[in-house]
């Protein structure tokens, strides 16, 4: 089967020598009809229908699955989609507007096995990883309803991106070829619980331009292995060596997500413990408010509280930015995707 949503324009053009005995250049028009023109159906391009029986073959050979679009909240132009898989597991994904254009949060996996203790996907588990197809399809889906405007991709919605490593690479090998989507590199970014491993091989690859994120939460070993369990396996010094030794491109930094839960990680001593151990990296703080789910014994911060962990943050020199919780009463913030009942295969 031909899944477009899973080839570049490379692999394409590899299949249709091998598989249909054709070139490059019909190669090309099936792939600029359906990345371009975001046509689905793009055996229907002019130049495909003037080959003699290639429409035909690729009618009965092309594979279209990213899946079904079955909820859709809106409030204040954040938009959170309810995607059904083919097998009737359901996922979520974030449209939210920016300044001069779009960008798509995005999920990896259906559920997560990271365990974070504020985060809502965390109470489903992993119920399986997503293909490149379900991945690329989000975004693909987004070109289709608001156009060249959807700009940026990250991986911070549902999922531990690092876990569906694979897939993950090259979705963005898809999502960035300029022969299609055509979204580079620099716009898109991968976030992780901090999977030492996932880093390390990321580096390998030498995609420059993709950016990483990390979401920390705590500054010290004791207090975040009781809101991440992979603290077991990543603790805070491997953690750091790890970010030292990753080659960044120059001006670019690593983002640090930093969840701000009131009497948990807020105080004067946990932003001390922060600032140290940032001071090595070349990074830029996240701070974001938490965002409550269903069922949490922690609440959100007040703006004061938020306020003041950043003024200490900035007195002690470390680079911070704040982000707005936009998307909060659709349960479509940081950490909220994901709820339960929503998730539930209808049998």
């Amino acid at each position: 089967m031909l899944r477009l949503l899973e080839l570049t324009f490379d692999n394409l053009a590899r299949t249709f020598a091998e598989r249909y005995g054709k070139g490059p250049f019909l190669a090309g028009a099936l792939y600029r009809e359906f990345y371009k023109q975001l046509n689905p159906q793009a055996w229907q391009a002019s130049t495909i229908a003037a080959s003699p029986g290639l429409p035909d073959r690729l009618r009965q050979t092309m594979v279209f699955e990213p899946g079904v679009v079955v909820d859709e909240v809106n409030q204040e132009g954040v938009v959170k989609s309810v995607t059904a898989l083919k097998d009737g597991h359901r996922i979520e994904s974030v449209i939210l507007p920016m300044e001069s254009h779009y960008t798509v949060c995005v999920s990896s996996q259906a559920g997560c096995r990271m365990g974070c203790r504020f985060c809502e996907t965390a109470r489903l588990g992993l119920v399986r990883q997503l293909s490149v197809e379900e991945i690329v399809g989000q975004v693909y889906g987004a070109r289709q309803r608001f156009g060249a405007c959807i700009r940026n991709v990250v991986f911070m919605g549902m999922g531990e991106p690092f876990d569906n490593f694979d897939a993950v690479i090259q979705a963005i090998r898809v999502l960035s070829d300029q022969r299609g989507l055509d979204i580079a590199q620099r716009y898109i970014t991968i976030s992780t619980a901090g999977r030492i491993d996932g880093i390390e091989k990321l580096a390998a690859l030498k995609l420059p331009h993709v950016k990483l994120a990390v979401s920390l939460n705590a500054p010290n070993d004791e207090l975040r292995l009781q809101l991440m369990p992979i603290n077991h396996t990543a603790p805070l010094d491997r953690l750091q060596k790890t970010l030292m030794a990753y080659p960044l491109k120059k001006g670019y930094d690593i983002m640090i997500s930093y969840v701000l839960i009131p009497g948990v990680n807020d105080g004067a001593v946990c932003a001390r413990q922060l600032a140290q151990w940032l001071d090595p990296l070349s990074a830029k703080v996240n701070l974001i408010p938490f965002n409550p789910g269903t069922a949490t014994p922690y609440r959100s911060p007040v703006q004061a509280e938020l306020d003041t962990f950043r003024q200490r943050l900035i007195d002690l020199r470390v680079n911070v930015q704040k982000r707005l919780p936009r998307g909060r009463d659709l349960m479509a913030a940081c950490g909220q995707l994901g709820n339960a009942s929503a998730m539930r295969v209808d049998v």
